[in-house]
């Protein structure tokens, strides 16, 4: 009785001396070898990298994508040759622009706020957002600076300044009732002027201001009587 093939060995060649076909058991080996998925592309690329003047800024496809005609959507979430968006060696896109004001840009696509320090120009914004092509907040810029500009066009403040008299036992009270826009600015001590039983009262003369601002549209308004009283104390020096 012929003896089958010893376990182990290699399966003999079929017809012609080509290999057989492989067992069920080495087909699941191969098939259980083959490299497990990468993740989603979503996934990886949900967050952007920008190199904007040699300073990096990262942010998400959906904030930068906030402005559906702006440069940074047609950039990020519409990616084409006609932008010409070159990457640098990290992958991070490439914009010559100044990073000093792309921060208030980034901001505001990420909260809807203009946030500006004090040292960056508005106009700096501005040309950064009409470069951006962000509507909303050229918009927003040019109203602010059309605030300012209305603010200056006025001139500067002018104030207008008394001096009061009071006793000692009075100047709590002066101070902590003073309004319609009367603001402490200085006390000055003048010594004892007369006894009160047996204790010396102190004197002092106290200086106060408030905005020259009694004029508008040529009326001429008023003074309220608390502004009265003062007035007429700082007539008695």
């Amino acid at each position: 009785m012929a003896e089958g093939p010893p376990r182990g060995r290699t399966p003999s060649p079929g017809p012609g001396g080509a290999p057989g076909p492989p067992s069920p058991r080495a087909a699941g080996a191969a098939a259980g070898s083959t490299a497990a998925p990468s993740p989603p592309a979503a996934a990886a690329s949900k967050w952007v990298r920008l190199n904007v003047g040699g300073t990096y800024f990262v942010s998400t496809r959906q904030t930068l994508c906030r402005e559906p005609k702006s440069f940074l959507c047609r950039l990020c979430c519409q990616d084409g040759p006609e932008l010409g968006s070159d990457k640098d060696e990290t992958g991070a896109y490439l914009i010559d622009r100044d990073p000093t004001y792309f921060g208030p840009i980034l901001n505001y696509l990420r909260h809807g706020k203009l946030i500006i320090n004090k040292e960056l120009a508005e106009e700096g914004v501005l040309e950064e957002a009409e470069f951006y092509n962000i509507a909303s907040l050229v918009r927003l810029v040019k109203e602010r600076i059309r605030d300012n500009e209305n603010r200056t066009s006025q001139g500067p403040v002018k104030h207008v300044y008394r001096v009061l008299q009071c006793q000692e036992e009075e100047l709590t009270q002066m101070v902590s009732t003073m309004s319609d826009g009367w603001k402490f600015e200085q006390l000055i001590s003048i010594g004892s002027s007369y006894n009160y039983g047996n204790e010396d009262q102190a004197e002092f003369l106290c200086v106060v201001s408030r905005e020259l601002n009694n004029s508008t549209n040529g009326i001429v308004k008023e003074p309220s009587e608390k502004a009265k009283i003062l007035q007429e104390r700082g007539s008695r020096m």
